[in-house]
């Protein structure tokens, strides 16, 4: 249930963040550099490079979850003692997995709205003189109002690069700039503000039945056997 509420919560961010990642996205796909690079590069270095910006996207994540658990605990913190370092790290897991499924989602987007825009946009034609005149391995090859498209092997690849650099951009940007903080953490903060206000209620309670004297509540020829 939770994986289904962090992809949820997913889809509502990309709404609100595809339209700020296309603005320069929007750029890099009109320049014969990036066709280039990513659509002459052989499969494996394909992979290997969105596997480094994968890396480097969570390694960022990574380093900067103490910090993060640190600054949430002090916002939404109630008087009641630290977090352990257990709980410390269930909650930096928490905040791991839910930019996880922010940025998996919000990358896929990109990179499917390139392919479509790619398709629609750019013809054979145009993408062999980004390529300097170099064929297209063209996969399908639709018509649309009387107008021959293509769906080429270099715009997938051009596309999966963009959006592997998109998902690195949206990575750093959401834990750095004010506006995507205040934005996408709002309403992880507001639940992780009821578990810390459930967790001193909890603690309170315990507190408060350690100090009553149990033998109490039990019949007297109980308490005369003990």
């Amino acid at each position: 249930m939770r994986v289904l509420g962090e992809l949820t919560n997913s889809l509502t961010v990309l709404a609100r963040a595809v339209p700020l990642l296309l603005v320069f996205a929007l750029l890099l796909v009109m320049t014969q550099e990036t066709w280039i690079v990513f659509g002459s590069l052989p499969t494996a270095f394909l992979a290997l490079v969105a596997g480094l910006f994968a890396a480097l996207g969570t390694v960022f994540l990574v380093a900067r979850l103490p910090k993060e658990v640190s600054e949430l605990e002090r916002e939404v913190g109630t008087d009641g003692p630290p977090l352990r370092r257990r709980q410390r790290l269930n909650v930096g897991a928490v905040l791991f997995i839910s930019q996880a499924f922010q940025v998996i989602v919000v990358s896929l987007a990109v990179g499917l709205f390139f392919v479509v825009f790619g398709v629609l946009a750019i013809s054979e034609r145009i993408q062999e003189g980004f390529l300097n005149g170099q064929a297209v391995d063209v996969w399908l090859q639709p018509t649309l109002f009387g107008r021959e498209l293509a769906l080429t092997d270099q715009l997938v690849r051009l596309s999966v690069g963009l959006a592997a650099f998109s998902g690195l951009y949206y990575a750093i940007a959401v834990l750095n700039d004010k506006t995507y903080r205040e934005e996408f953490l709002a309403e992880l903060t507001d639940e992780m503000r009821e578990t810390f206000l459930l967790r001193a209620e909890y603690l309170r309670r315990r507190r408060s039945v350690a100090g009553v004297d149990l033998r109490a509540f039990l019949p007297p020829a109980v308490v005369q056997r003990r």
